[in-house]
């Protein structure tokens, strides 16, 4: 798989576009768009890869990326169901001197600082979230106010995290986004197997030893905590199923029932058993 270059246009009778994405079990895809992007996690947690910066998120959360940076869809690798409402833009969505007028100097500084990309907490995060789904409802210059107003809010707020300490959308632009692409999709592939790392080292065109420095620099983590990270998320789904737990064992990738449940509670900080009886117990509350 190929980085992919995605190609947006606004909505038809807009200078911008608003999505709105409920998804199940989404492929990877890393890819990048020379658009600015505002998301809004409705529904859905799980892992996120932005620029060199990997980590978790959750219900609720508000990012802000800048043009080029490359990322993961927040839908891949998530449990149930996933909606996010997103809105995507360039910075002359209203015209090519627009943001440069004195006004715009505060949401000038923000888009600036989305080429590191920006998560949001706090009151910041519960007010654009509320305006987010308004816009969904709202249509002509009531939506294009409505999405001003959310950057203002963005670009006051100080309750915000920088995710790359350096511009990232350069790192990743040529052969570092294939060669991911290739070894997330590889794992995807082959997690129910044993895969070693002489092969995965191959698929990535590198020396075992420099694909370990590599993909550790990468992800910040071992390929083999990647592996069994992915092999565990892959159990979590499978235990909101009937099958029983030594088959979900086997068929995450794992040949031991020990080595799963070691892992699993690694990872998890708790057992399979128990993971299904909290996803069992919430099920009856709704």
């Amino acid at each position: 798989m190929k980085v992919e270059f995605e190609i947006i246009a606004p909505d038809s009778g807009s200078s911008f576009k608003l999505i709105n994405w409920r998804s199940e079990n989404d492929k990877f895809f890393w890819h990048q768009h020379p658009e600015y992007e505002i998301i809004y996690v409705k529904k859905g947690s799980g892992k996120l890869h932005i620029g060199n910066h990997l980590g978790e998120y959750q219900e609720g959360e508000v990012m802000f990326l800048g043009p080029n940076l490359p990322h993961t869809g927040l839908g891949y690798g998530v449990i149930g169901e996933h909606e996010e409402i997103i809105v995507q833009l360039k910075d002359i969505f209203l015209g090519n001197d627009f943001m440069s007028i004195p006004e715009m100097e505060g949401i000038r500084k923000l888009f600036e600082r989305a080429i590191f990309g920006i998560s949001f907490t706090g009151k910041t995060r519960q007010q654009v979230a509320q305006k987010m789904e308004n816009l969904t409802q709202l249509t002509g210059l009531d939506r294009l106010i409505s999405l001003l107003e959310i950057l203002k809010i963005l670009s006051q707020s100080t309750e915000f995290k920088i995710l790359n300490s350096r511009d990232s959308r350069y790192d990743f632009r040529h052969q570092d986004e294939e060669r991911i692409n290739r070894i997330y999709s590889y794992v995807e592939e082959n997690y129910t197997k044993d895969i070693k790392i002489e092969d995965i080292a191959e698929v990535a065109n590198l020396t075992v030893p420099s694909f370990c420095r590599y993909f550790k620099k990468m992800t910040h983590m071992t390929f083999t905590d990647f592996v069994n990270e992915f092999r565990i998320n892959n159990a979590c789904k499978l235990l909101h199923t009937n099958m029983g737990i030594s088959d979900i064992c086997f068929e995450s990738g794992f040949n031991n029932i020990s080595h799963f449940n070691k892992t699993f509670k690694h990872f998890k900080s708790k057992s399979p058993r128990d993971y299904r009886k909290e996803v069992l117990f919430v099920g009856t509350l709704n």
